[in-house]
């Protein structure tokens, strides 16, 4: 089992106890359980986001449709990322 974060050594017994239980799961679900905490936190979405969202997914679908951009491979994209880490 993972360690509690040096800041959460000295929290309440609840909390100790949920994160042993929470690591003690299946990796999809810690993976669920984490988005799922994630999304406890997010407010009410800000009024006409999801429509833009929407907007914009149909504006990137139409893009690679038209074959006027070109989508980049996850590997790719990985890498760059990985790149500009080393160079920090």
């Amino acid at each position: 089992m993972a360690s509690l974060p040096a800041a959460r050594r000295n929290v309440s017994r609840t909390f100790t106890d949920l994160w042993k239980d929470a690591s003690e799961l299946s990796a999809k679900d810690r993976a669920d359980l984490a988005g799922l905490l994630i999304d406890s936190l997010d407010g009410e979405p800000d009024e006409g986001v999801e429509a833009a969202w929407a907007g914009e997914i149909e504006r990137r679908v139409a893009e690679l449709d038209a074959s006027t951009v070109q989508s980049v491979p996850w590997e790719a994209v990985r890498q760059r990322l990985l790149d500009r880490l080393d160079e920090r």
